[in-house]
């Protein structure tokens, strides 16, 4: 993943297959966060990770949202990202076995 973001591009994103719909809600398995992310606001949390398990990948660019509906049906990781209401940037990975769900600072990573 290049991990790039976009800013409110929701035009540009590319929609899923059918197969890959068919994937969510994605399962996010056990959910860790990192010491940042902590002192995040949970709502602000709650909300990205319940947009994450539904396929919205947040602020990334067209290229990663590919990369993340495909990993849908290959079985890969999947990252995605996200502001806070204070501009404050995270991420959400889950593995590609969907053992477990991560939300991390990007310094974090």
């Amino acid at each position: 993943m290049t991990h790039e973001t976009t800013q409110n591009h929701r035009h540009e994103r590319p929609k899923l297959t059918e197969a890959e719909r068919k994937r969510l809600p994605l399962e996010l398995g056990f959910l860790c966060q990192t010491p940042g992310a902590a002192k995040l606001d949970r709502l602000d949390v709650q909300k990205a990770l319940g947009r994450h398990a539904s396929g919205d990948w947040g602020d990334l660019c067209r290229d990663d949202w590919k990369l993340n509906n495909s990993a849908l049906t290959e079985e890969d990781r999947i990252l995605s990202s996200y502001t806070t209401q204070e501009g404050v940037k995270f991420w959400i990975i889950t593995e590609c076995d969907r053992s477990a769900t991560t939300v991390l600072l990007p310094d974090e990573y």
